[in-house]
This record gives C-alpha cells, structure tokens and sequence, in this order.
C-alpha cells in the first residue's frame, strides 16, 4: 500500500501547550486525520508526535511518504539518528540527544514500513500542509 501522510507540530508558548496533527491519504485519495495535545510541552516534541502517531494507525506494512515542515524531523531521522545510536544517545556536542524518547519510538515505527521523508515549506502554498498546520493549533487551544 503507498500512503502519504502530511504531519505538523504546534505549541502556544515553548513550552507550553502543544498540539501534533496529521493527515493520512492513501491509494484512492482516501484522506483521515488524527490530532492530539500536550498540556506542558514544546514545538519540537509535538513535531515528533505527529508523525509517530500516525505511523501507528498503519497496520500493514506499506510504502509511505511523511512530508513535514520540519527540518529538525527530517534531518533527525534521516541523518543525526544513525550518529547518536553510535554515540550512545550523545549529540555532536557530547550532551545527551533532547527528546530521546521520541526519536526512539519514531526510530521503531519507521522500521515496519518503506519509508521517504520530504520536507515542505510552512505557511507556504501547500495545501494540506497549511491544513495540518490548522489542526495541530487548534489542538493548542
């Protein structure tokens, strides 16, 4: 099965409280979404929520392609996670990697599947994007 899911995180102060959205389209142009909050959280966790909730409701394995208006998403998993493994959990600077527990379960949920990460523009001409976008804030109210 080919999906795309469209992904985005928000917070109303950093921290503060935080909503995670995403959209998931399959083959037929089907089009779910999900959406959830945090109460004391920051941008960066709920960028990571969304995309590994989503991966959750993903039963079988299939070819997906997450878009995100995160480069600190995917650059995360598509390249500094293979060095922080190596470096037991430790950064480039030798500090241990903010948010490992997401990058974990994120790390694990990618696994099941064949999966492309493309980065899109926020706020930009999107409109899906611009749509998760509304749903993850709407989750900060």
């Amino acid at each position: 099965m080919n999906l795309k899911i469209y992904t985005d995180g928000a917070c109303s102060g950093n921290p503060g409280k935080g909503g995670w959205a995403a959209i998931i389209l399959d083959n037929d142009s089907n089009q779910s979404s999900i959406s959830g909050s945090e109460k004391n959280t920051t941008n960066n966790r709920m960028e990571l929520m969304a995309p590994i909730m989503a991966l959750k409701k993903i039963k079988k394995r299939s070819e997906i392609t997450i878009f995100t208006d995160s480069m600190y998403v995917k650059n995360g998993i598509t390249e500094w996670i293979k060095k922080w493994k190596l470096n037991n959990w430790k950064n480039s600077s030798k500090k241990p990697v903010k948010n490992k527990d997401l990058w974990i379960k994120l790390d694990n949920s990618c696994q099941k599947h064949k999966i492309t990460w493309k980065w899109v523009k926020a706020h930009s001409d999107n409109k899906l994007n611009n749509l998760v976008d509304e749903l993850a804030v709407l989750e900060t109210k």
